[in-house]
């Protein structure tokens, strides 16, 4: 069957709600053992417990990925645990609104350390075991803010996201020899706890009216699409984003 992970072993950072939780529960559906991480324990607990009811099998590790060696515990919970390590998605991600001005140090450093720097640090942790075994994927969730469009206010987060796509291409090159790709998914409005903490139904609406699929997408969207990256059947694609956005990116309506 198309997109079957079985037998597979998946690390998803960011997994405790959201667009993380929705990959993990597309990837366990599929066959997938997943290494639920995320910082907050009760919800990571809340994902691993969805999926065991579904029939599936996951397992928590509760640690905060901007950390270097919470990157390295948590790779090394998962080839402990399965013993072995297929998939790494870097879904975890530091969200901050203001002026460049405004911004502190430490901002900048939570942003990027979460969104750009643990590319880096999961995939040098991961990489070894996937040349072990003679392949792997790296996958990651980018962004359409900074790649293809930008929202005022959010210039530190716009700008570790783009990190993000060139990180992919360069990464790609280097390891395609090795069985290994490199690819991401650019997310763009989706509906998630945080957005309903930030929003009201009736701004959702408003924003959905300037979507040309005239609505807002749902974990599942960016789940299914990465279900196919980190698939036997996507062996051929690597160094590439795919933008999951319902066309918000594509000129209005009637333009």
């Amino acid at each position: 069957m198309l997109g079957r992970l079985d037998d597979r072993v998946a690390i998803v950072t960011g997994a405790g709600r959201g667009i993380g939780a929705g990959i993990a529960r597309v990837f366990a559906a599929a066959g997938a053992r997943v290494m639920v991480v995320t910082r907050t324990a009760s919800h990571g607990q809340a994902t691993v417990e969805r999926i065991g009811q579904a029939g599936g099998t996951a397992a928590l590790c509760a640690v905060d990925i901007g950390e270097r060696d919470n990157v390295e515990r948590a790779v090394a919970e998962t080839a402990e645990r399965w013993g072995r390590i297929d998939i790494m998605v870097h879904n975890a991600a530091a969200f901050l609104f203001g002026r460049v001005e405004e911004y502190s140090e430490d901002d900048l450093e939570t942003v990027l350390s979460v969104n750009l720097k643990a590319c880096f640090r999961l995939s040098k942790a991961v990489i070894p075991y996937f040349q072990e075994q003679g392949g792997g994927r790296l996958l990651f969730t980018s962004s359409t803010n900074g790649p293809r469009v930008v929202l005022p206010g959010t210039s530190y987060y716009a700008a570790s996201k783009g990190g993000i796509n060139n990180f992919i291409k360069a990464a790609a090159v280097e390891l395609a020899r090795d069985g290994i790709t490199v690819n991401g998914v650019e997310p763009g409005y989706i509906h998630t706890a945080a957005m309903d903490a930030m929003s009201d139904p009736e701004r959702r609406a408003r924003m959905a009216e300037h979507i040309p699929a005239g609505y807002i997408g749902e974990p599942e969207d960016i789940a299914h699409c990465m279900l196919y990256l980190v698939s036997d059947e996507a062996r051929y694609i690597t160094g590439q984003t795919i933008c999951v956005d319902g066309g918000a990116t594509l000129p209005p309506r009637g333009a």
